[in-house]
């Protein structure tokens, strides 16, 4: 899988370059981020964020004290807004009492440790812990999500491997360098949005040489 990984990473780098993600004010607001951008689009999640920063709303201490109602119509745009309002406010509240407010602080712990105490918080699942873990804490935890899933199972490299397989095989092909997974990632989720789709747009494909669903297409069209 390694030089697949690598092909794979190489192309869409000449495709897409550094995309700089994640867009974000610091790390808290990154962890804020991955909770909010669960079941919607970005665009719903920035304006969530901006009516928690217009109220100066963005920190771990603000959040943990607020009254659940006022948190749940700061985040309303982001939709589930009731749910996300408990997960962030239980979030920020470890955060407060476990690391005095500084979401860094657990980057200097081991990242096994790390990922268990964030997958204790409700509403925090795999990809969600490992975003937080490469993009707010600079962690080298690959996130897998169903973009990642699509495309490797497309491209023939990850047929009936799991999250945890694929998340390993990833971290160890980059040489767990945070700026290449995090990039990786990155290419991945803006590769299928745009080409790699539910039903894909083979012929703009820069992986097409190496996907197998690209091959059934062309053997459609000559049929």
């Amino acid at each position: 899988m390694r030089s697949s990984i690598l092909r794979l990473h190489y192309t869409l780098f000449e495709e897409y370059g550094d995309l700089g993600w994640w867009p974000a004010d610091g790390p808290f607001e990154v962890a804020v981020g991955a909770i909010l951008t669960q079941n919607t689009s970005w665009n719903n999640v920035e304006t969530a964020i901006e009516s928690l920063k217009s109220e100066g709303a963005l920190c771990p201490s603000r959040i943990a004290a607020m009254n659940m109602t006022e948190l749940e119509s700061l985040v309303r745009p982001s939709g589930f807004f009731r749910q996300k309002a408990r997960y962030l406010k239980q979030l920020a509240s470890h955060i407060e009492r476990e690391y005095s407010g500084d979401i860094t602080a657990m980057s200097s712990l081991p990242m096994e440790r790390v990922r268990a105490e964030l997958l204790s918080l409700r509403g925090v699942g795999p990809e969600t812990a490992d975003t937080i873990m490469l993009y707010a804490l600079r962690m080298p935890s690959f996130v897998v999500d169903a973009y990642t899933v699509r495309l490797l199972r497309r491209l023939g490299i990850c047929d009936g491997d799991s999250h945890a397989s694929i998340k390993a095989a990833f971290e160890e092909a980059l040489d767990r360098d945070i700026a290449k997974l995090a990039n990786a990632h990155a290419m991945i989720v803006d590769h299928c949005k745009s080409v790699c789709r539910p039903t894909p747009r083979c012929v703009l494909c820069p992986l097409r040489e190496m996907c197998s669903e690209a091959e059934k297409q062309e053997e459609r069209v000559s049929d």
